[in-house]
């Protein structure tokens, strides 16, 4: 259980610092401003790209992230950490590769052997939350109480003596 908590401060502290780290990638920005394009010809385009990538044939959009203001759509597969950034308005893509901050994600929320073992699922996920959360809660409320019991044994003892 120690390694569990470890783990979890651990990797909450690094998707903390995810955008300093670079475990995230840096949202580029629109090298022309104009219409868009439809949102199904962008996702047509990202898994082109995505499969030049070495995605296999099957790949799966998880979700697309419209930045409209920096004029790019960030492009996320199922089953991958790769991103795609295209360009809203020409299609052009700006970058492609890994976000490692959704790894240490998986990690950070136990997600990860649901990603590896049961791909649809959310039993390792719920079971390693749920562990983890009562743990915390536990030690909270026992360190709590070993640091006021003897607060209160001292005010006990100091009534019982006149002071």
């Amino acid at each position: 259980m120690v390694l569990a908590l470890f783990l979890a401060a651990f990797t909450g502290l690094l998707l903390g610092w995810k955008k300093s780290l670079t475990l995230l990638p840096e949202t580029k920005s629109a090298e022309t401003f104009g219409v868009w394009l439809p949102l199904d010809s962008i996702a047509v385009l990202a898994v082109a790209e995505a499969k030049k990538s070495g995605l296999t044939e099957k790949a799966t959009i998880d979700r697309m992230d419209v930045r409209h203001s920096q004029g790019v759509v960030k492009v996320t597969f199922e089953g991958s950490f790769l991103e795609v950034q295209v360009d809203g308005s020409n299609g052009n893509i700006l970058f492609v590769g890994k976000r490692y901050s959704d790894l240490v994600e998986k990690i950070h929320d136990g997600s990860i052997l649901d990603f590896l073992v049961l791909p649809k699922g959310q039993f390792f996920k719920l079971t390693y939350t749920t562990i983890l959360s009562f743990s915390l809660m536990t030690l909270s409320l026992t360190g709590l109480g070993m640091w006021y019991y003897p607060k209160l044994i001292r005010r006990l003892k100091n009534k019982e003596h006149g002071g």
